[in-house]
């Protein structure tokens, strides 16, 4: 087996001289990409709708086209799923994936093309594996197993021959058979949908392969990793598995999880970031020493970077990768050979490199919490609280949301703060009422706490009336415009809360 790592270098090195092609030529790389997406484009009905074929250059496509979200597309999508064709892109839709929902839909479904299945997903990820080995020419990744901690899959009940599923799930269901060869689980493991079940049979399956790499998102990966340790009585996973050498993560942030991670896992574990959404495989890391991920130009992904102060204007401008600044917030835009146009992903992301062009993922361009992969939005928690209170016959009046992070003996959850007008008699059962709430509002948030998994119930704490407000005096930032945030992807507002509760009735 150790014949194959040579191989495979020599492999690596011929396409990463490619890769580097289009990231020695971006501009010109995106302005091919775009042709090419247009070409195709225009023989669709939001083709014809927008004249596709007189679309010559870049900026009559950004003058023509205008910039679109999730509900702008829904009506397409639905007639797509009832099986029509040719109405975002000119070859057929059998796939969409499934993630967390817009402000009027409890989960959204992007379309899949074989295009952006091949040309884009499954190219990047070759792509992935080009990079780490450009950083590691000995290594022996491929001599053994990937372990795979992916998605559900679901037929979808409008038609027979449309499905869906987690974008991981459409991925490994579309995968070429070879792949199976390097990977585990069996794919009937992998593509369940009862986590608790998942979790174990993955252990049970994998305990006794020769697994070198690990792909998922870090809140699954942890309690796998766990359940592994348990069975095996070791300290670290890599008595259990002594080649394993990678760490693939993407999908919420890392850095609450590194600690942890790096003690579970032991030493001699390499991290790499990968940027992958349902609407396109954008980003990799390409170096363990750069900041930021590697944008990938020559996938079937056009982009452009709408300037945050942009967004909710009536014509909000964008700019391509000529004009990007280092550290500044944009919101990603993209056109795309699964049929989206000027598509508004929600993501903001700050450039760290140009030339080549490097990005991190800076927030959403809303509030919301994603530290588990549960993309709770600010319309989800005012709904939630709106029918908890309905429920319980309470009033709320302000509130504030924030994640608690995994510790050694319990799982995650997330941590409110409310201030009530009208206190319920039982704040146990107003917590239940707004859990009930937000699992029916937000499938990724019901996935996270099905059955305690990954998420915990939430702890709900009462405050004092007027705490918002006084600390927003303490910070010199009562009234005007500023108010107390929703939501946090982390615990900085929400422990300055608590600790200036704690001073003031300290002095009380």
């Amino acid at each position: 087996m150790k014949l194959i790592s040579p191989t495979i270098s020599r492999l690596a090195r011929i396409r990463h001289w490619r890769l580097e092609q289009w990231v020695n030529n971006p501009i010109a790389t995106q302005r091919d990409v775009l042709q090419d997406l247009v070409t195709h484009g225009q023989f669709s009905e939001i083709g014809r709708h927008y004249n596709f074929n007189s679309l010559y250059n870049i900026r009559a496509f950004k003058k023509t086209i205008p910039i679109s979200e999730y509900d702008d597309i829904k009506h397409y999508v639905e007639r797509l799923m009832e099986g029509e064709n040719n109405l975002l892109w000119n070859t057929p839709v059998n796939w969409f994936a499934k993630s967390s929902g817009t402000t009027c839909d409890k989960s959204k479904f992007i379309p899949i093309t074989n295009e952006s299945l091949h040309d884009c997903h499954y190219q990047a990820s070759k792509d992935v594996l080009t990079m780490y080995y450009n950083f590691n020419p000995d290594s022996d990744l491929l001599t053994g197993r990937g372990l795979v901690i992916g998605g559900s899959h679901q037929m979808s009940m409008l038609n027979d021959d449309i499905q869906y599923g987690d974008l991981s799930a459409v991925l490994l269901q579309n995968a070429p058979i070879w792949s199976g060869w390097i990977r585990t689980p069996d794919l009937s493991i992998a593509l369940l949908d009862e986590w608790e079940n998942k979790l174990e049979q993955l252990a049970q399956n994998t305990i006794n392969e020769n697994v070198t790499s690990i792909s998922g998102v870090p809140t699954w990966t942890m309690l796998l990793i766990k359940r592994i340790l348990e069975m095996t009585n070791a300290s670290n996973l890599k008595e259990v598995w002594p080649n394993l050498e990678l760490y693939i993560h993407g999908g919420v942030s890392f850095i609450p999880y590194r600690e942890q991670f790096n003690k579970l896992v032991g030493e001699g574990v390499n991290y790499m970031e990968i940027y992958n959404a349902s609407e396109g495989f954008f980003a990799a890391q390409d170096s363990p020493e750069a900041d930021g991920m590697l944008l990938l130009l020559n996938h079937g992904i056009f982009y452009e970077f709408m300037p945050i102060e942009e967004y909710g204007s009536e014509s909000p401008k964008t700019i391509g990768l000529q004009d990007v600044e280092i550290g500044k917030n944009y919101a990603l835009v993209v056109s795309t050979n699964g049929g989206l146009w000027r598509y508004l992903v929600g993501d903001t992301i700050q450039f760290t490199n140009t030339f080549p062009f490097r990005i991190k993922v800076s927030g959403r361009i809303k509030h919301f919490i994603n530290a588990f992969g549960e993309e709770v939005m600010v319309d989800n928690t005012d709904k939630a609280i709106a029918m908890a209170s309905n429920k319980e016959g309470v009033l709320v009046s302000d509130y504030t949301v924030a994640p608690v992070y995994f510790s050694e003996g319990n799982n995650g959850c997330h941590e409110w703060l409310i201030e009530f007008e009208k206190a319920p008699d039982n704040l146990e059962a107003f917590a239940y009422e707004l859990d009930c709430a937000l699992k029916s509002l937000n499938s990724d948030y019901e996935a996270k706490r099905h059955k305690d998994i990954a998420l915990r119930m939430p702890i709900v704490k009462a405050m004092p009336r007027n705490t918002f407000n006084n600390w927003l005096y303490s910070k010199g930032k009562l009234g005007g415009q500023h108010k107390i945030p929703r939501l946090s992807n982390d615990r900085k507002i929400i422990e300055e809360i608590l600790a200036f509760k704690e001073g003031c009735m300290g002095k009380g």
